[in-house]
């Protein structure tokens, strides 16, 4: 008992000196030691590592998981089966569920319908895009979200108590500096005290042991300064051994970064291969939709050969030309025609060069008449300005009303 008294009032010693010379320090009445530049760049560059790996880190746990209110209950349970050393079971996305919801719908409307048929080709795909959204989650939580995190919860965490230690051992040491300035000081008063050898030699026993007590103390300060040195330099070699690490840290996660985007590039290229599956199933099936779209371009040709562009021959081209699909590869600019109907204006946002005979080059802030055909590709539509026409890009565009 007697032992942890002792110890329990030496730390409570150190605690409050710590606390007197940070005080001082803070109120400019004491000297602090100051790091060397290269060491002051190694920490201000570990602690801009730490603040955006941190950032990037709950961003890209966002975009694998949009609703963290609904993912909540999932991660925390992730979170236990990690701890526990466990694969945690496998779980339904988004996409699955509403493929399954799809398909389950048919069911109910009847399969041979045109509605439930489609519901049932939609809800595969979607149940596709969902399984692959699945291994991309996994792949990416795996090769970038883990490293980070292992980043922040070990590395960064040991160079923090590393640096939180260093900081320790320096107010050690500023203090024992100020300790022996002190020390210092008495002596060289105790040295300068009057000569009362004649009158009160008395007096001059106690100035000569006043004086050597402050020998002594100025020969303690010494060596607890030496101790406190040799403690923070040995510290300081530690801590910036552990910041110097920081450069291997960004060689590690630039690799993770590549194996993000490739995962990511796969992911993508998955789901834009589903899409085009099924839009070629779509095509294929026979649906109210499809007629009642045929009719209705069928009806806007005939509106347009009526309104006398090019006499009744003309008007059976654009006929033939806008009832059917429209394929980007095999599109002829010369031969498309307005429809009556379904024009817009449209102002240009940027500049764009044409990349074949095809595309309609565009200039900044200019004013074109836009529109679509049936079948043509919705990240672009038809322009027009004056006798010039030609597929244009619509994230270049502004459509007006």
């Amino acid at each position: 008992m007697e032992f942890n008294v002792k110890k329990l009032a030496c730390g409570a010693g150190v605690f409050f000196s710590r606390a007197v010379q940070f005080t001082e320090e803070k109120l400019g009445q004491a000297e602090k030691t100051e790091l060397d530049a290269h060491f002051e760049n190694l920490m201000g560059r570990a602690d801009c590592t730490k603040l955006w790996t941190e950032k990037i880190y709950r961003q890209t746990e966002v975009l694998l998981q949009p609703n963290p209110i609904d993912h909540t209950g999932a991660r925390i349970e992730e979170f236990l089966y990690e701890k526990l050393d466990r694969k945690a079971p496998s779980r339904i996305t988004n996409g699955e569920l509403l493929g399954q919801y799809m398909q389950d719908a048919a069911e109910e409307f009847g399969a041979g319908s045109p509605y439930g048929s489609t519901l049932i080709t939609v809800g595969d795909c979607e149940r596709r895009l969902g399984a692959a959204e699945r291994d991309f989650i996994r792949t990416s939580s795996i090769s970038y979200l883990t490293p980070l995190r292992n980043f922040l919860e070990g590395d960064w965490k040991t160079i923090s108590k590393e640096r939180r230690l260093l900081e320790n051992l320096r107010l050690d040491l500023d203090a024992c500096k100020a300790r022996l300035k002190r020390a210092k000081m008495s002596e060289a008063k105790a040295a300068m005290a009057p000569d009362f050898q004649e009158t009160r030699p008395r007096n001059y026993v106690l100035s000569a042991s006043a004086s050597a007590l402050w020998t002594e103390e100025v020969e303690k300060a010494e060596h607890e300064l030496r101790v406190a040195q040799t403690e923070f330099d040995r510290q300081a070699e530690v801590t910036q051994l552990l910041l110097e690490g920081i450069s291997s840290t960004h060689v590690n996660h630039l690799r993770c970064l590549h194996e993000f985007v490739e995962a990511q590039a796969a992911y993508y290229k998955q789901c834009h291969f589903h899409m085009q599956e099924l839009q070629k199933e779509l095509e294929r099936l026979p649906n109210a939709f499809a007629l009642n779209s045929s009719h209705s371009t069928a009806a806007a040709a005939a509106a347009a050969a009526a309104g006398g562009g090019g006499g009744g021959g003309g008007g059976g081209g654009a006929a033939e030309d806008i009832s059917s699909p429209v394929d980007k590869d095999t599109l002829k600019i010369e031969e498309v025609q307005a429809p009556a109907t379904g024009t817009r204006k449209a102002k240009v946002l940027y500049d764009y060069d044409a990349a074949d005979s095809s595309e309609l080059s565009l200039l900044a802030d200019e004013l074109i008449t836009v529109y679509t055909l049936p079948g043509m590709d919705c990240d672009w539509l038809i322009g027009e300005r004056g006798n010039q026409k030609g597929k244009v890009p619509v994230t270049y565009l502004e459509l007006l009303s």
